[in-house]
C-alpha cells in the first residue's frame, strides 16, 4: 500500500498480522525487507508494520536533498502510523530507523507504546567534523560508483562483516537488496539525514524527561554504537540494555531468534503496564 505524507511523497508500506501494532524502521543500507525475519516471528500476535523510508524505491525518491532530515524522518513515522489509522505503536528501529524512532518518542510520545532501539547511535563518538567529512565522502562514493561501489564497501565493513561469517544466505540477500536502491535516495540520505544529525549525547536532557519504555539493543562487535547505548541505559529512567556478544551492526538479522525473543518479552512487558 501507499502512504502519502503531508509534503507529497508517497510511501510504500506493508501491513501484516492483527493484534497491537508494531512499526518496524529500517537502517540506512535496508528497506521493509530487512525485517522479514522479525515480521514473520510477530505476526501471529501483532499487527507488523514495515515501510521504505523516502529514497527507497518503490518509495518516492525526492530530488532535492532539502526533502531529507532526521526530523522529517521521524515525522514520516507518524505519519505512516497516521496514514494506517494507529493512534499508537510500538516502534522498533535499527540504525538510522532507531534514531528516527528515538526522535518520535521524544517528540510524541503519547503515540510510543515502547521503543527498541537496536544498533542506535554510529558516528556520536566522532568530532562532529570528522563524521560530517565521512558522510560526505559516503555520498560521494555513492554517486560515482553506484549501489555496487556502496555494497562493496559495506560488505567490507567489520561491523557487517559478522553476518557475512554467521549467515551466508542472509549476506547475500542483504548485499542483493542494497544493489537494487537508488543510488539519488542513499546520497540525499546520507547528506540530509546521516551528515546533519546531532549525537545521542546532544540529547541529554530531553532523554532524562523520557518516560516511555525503552529497549536499547547492540552488538557486542560494534564498536562505534558502545557508548550510546551504554549512555542511553544511564540516562533515561528505566531504560533496559541488551548487548549480544560476537555481533555486528545488523543484529535483528545476526541474531533473528535471539533478537525477536528479547523484543517479544520487552513489548509484552510494555503492553502489560
Amino acid at each position: 500500500m501507499i502512504i502519502t505524507t503531508s509534503d507529497g511523497v508517497e510511501l510504500y508500506c506493508e501491513s501484516e498480522g492483527n493484534g497491537t501494532p508494531i512499526v518496524f524502521v529500517h537502517e540506512f543500507s535496508g528497506t521493509c525487507r530487512s525485517f522479514d525475519l522479525q515480521r514473520a516471528a510477530f505476526s501471529a500476535g501483532h499487527r507488523c508494520i514495515s515501510f521504505n523510508a523516502r529514497g527507497y524505491p518503490p518509495s518516492d525518491v525526492p530530488a532535492d536533498v532539502s526533502s531529507y532530515s532526521q526530523d522529517i524522518a521521524a515525522r514520516d513515522i507518524v505519519e505512516v502510523m497516521d496514514g494506517l489509522g494507529l493512534p499508537q505503536a510500538h516502534l522498533v528501529g535499527v540504525s538510522m530507523g532507531a534514531a528516527s524512532s528515538l526522535q518520535v518518542a521524544l517528540k510524541h510520545p503519547n503515540r510510543v507504546l515502547s521503543a527498541t532501539l537496536a544498533s542506535i547511535g554510529t558516528g556520536s563518538d566522532a568530532k562532529p567534523q570528522d563524521n560530517e567529512a565521512a558522510m560526505e565522502t559516503m555520498a560521494k562514493l555513492i554517486e560515482s560508483r553506484g549501489t555496487a561501489g556502496l555494497a562493496a564497501t559495506m560488505g567490507n565493513s567489520p561491523s557487517r562483516r559478522r553476518l557475512k561469517d554467521s549467515n551466508p544466505a542472509e549476506f547475500a540477500r542483504f548485499i542483493e537488496e542494497l544493489k537494487t536502491l537508488s543510488a539519488q535516495g542513499l546520497a540525499n540520505t546520507m547528506r540530509g539525514v546521516q551528515k546533519r544529525r546531532a549525537p545521542i549525547y546532544a540529547h541529554a536532557d530531553e532523554l532524562a524527561a523520557l518516560r516511555v519504555p525503552l529497549l536499547i539493543v547492540f552488538g557486542g562487535d560494534d564498536a562505534g554504537c558502545r557508548g550510546p547505548s551504554l549512555f542511553l541505559k544511564e540516562v533515561v529512567e528505566g531504560a533496559k540494555l541488551h548487548e549480544f556478544p560476537h555481533t555486528g551492526h545488523l543484529v535483528n538479522i545476526e541474531q533473528a531468534k535471539m533478537f525477536n525473543d528479547v523484543v517479544s518479552r520487552f513489548i509484552a512487558e510494555a503492553d502489560s503496564l
